[in-house]
């Protein structure tokens, strides 16, 4: 027996937030550059309160900090916009303030807007929180936002990605489905590397995100934690444990995973 869990509604496709009809009242939870960048000028948010101090690897002390600032305000639902950060801040503080969630991944890679996990740091350590009250009730997946990325954080974002689907493959914890959602999404992400096709990266994370969300990643995220704790990009750190940790497990994706760390 296994079981998945996913949101409930999951919406593909370019300008799909655009498009999307979004309550009035919303508290937006995203980092500082949002403003700056017209994402929310893009999702037409006029009506809404806004936190955009979430930073890179983000602390248990911002959930409570966002807690604490909009206890007392009658917010309707919260926005998770941005990468793996600002979701994952925004999944924990919507399990914790029980609030509708949608997320809007910005970079993609981390998967987050699919999954029951959030990984925040605790004393200054990275912590993996898992918990179902954590999965968005709409994730919202536009390719849009990847057009003016720069390539650095499209890479770094799909090694992520590419890391997880593997690592999930070779998960103890696997299931059917998740082995044919990880090699589908390793399949996918790795022709969006190699060719550059942005659209196949965009899909390959999210369905990467319902695969490894649904078993574990493995010995390469373990050691990866060690490097983001000192300030190493995830993805980065991930390029050097998961090719060591493929090797070390014999794993089908090793010599496929070097050649895209090598893109």
């Amino acid at each position: 027996m296994f079981k998945i869990t996913q949101p409930p509604v999951i919406i593909f496709g370019r300008h799909s937030a655009r498009d999307y009809s979004f309550p009035q009242n919303c508290l937006v939870i995203t980092s500082s550059g949002a403003i700056q960048r017209g994402w929310l000028d893009y999702l037409k948010l006029n009506d809404c309160h806004v936190f955009n101090k979430v930073e890179s690897n983000p602390s248990i002390e911002t959930v409570e900090n966002i807690i604490s600032e909009f206890n007392d305000t009658n917010f309707s639902n919260i926005i998770g916009l941005g990468g793996g950060s600002s979701m994952d801040v925004a999944k924990f503080v919507g399990s914790k303030m029980k609030k509708f969630k949608i997320l809007i991944p910005t970079t993609f890679g981390s998967g987050s807007e699919v999954t029951r996990i959030s990984v925040l740091k605790v004393n200054g350590k990275k912590k993996s929180f898992h918990d179902d009250s954590q999965l968005a009730d709409v994730a919202i997946v536009d390719s849009y936002f990847i057009k003016h990325s720069p390539t650095e954080i499209i890479k770094n974002s799909a090694i992520d990605a590419v890391a997880q689907c593997s690592e999930g493959y070779d998960s103890k914890n696997g299931n059917p489905l998740t082995k044919f959602l990880c090699n589908q999404a390793f399949e996918m992400l790795e022709e969006g590397i190699i060719k550059m096709d942005k659209e196949k990266i965009v899909l390959g994370s999210l369905i990467s995100g319902l695969g490894f969300g649904n078993c574990s990643t493995t010995l390469g995220h373990a050691l990866s934690y060690v490097f983001s704790n000192e300030g190493y990009p995830h993805g980065h750190a991930l390029s050097f444990t998961t090719l060591y940790a493929h090797q070390f497990n014999n794993s089908k994706f090793y010599q496929r995973f070097s050649n895209l760390v090598k893109k």
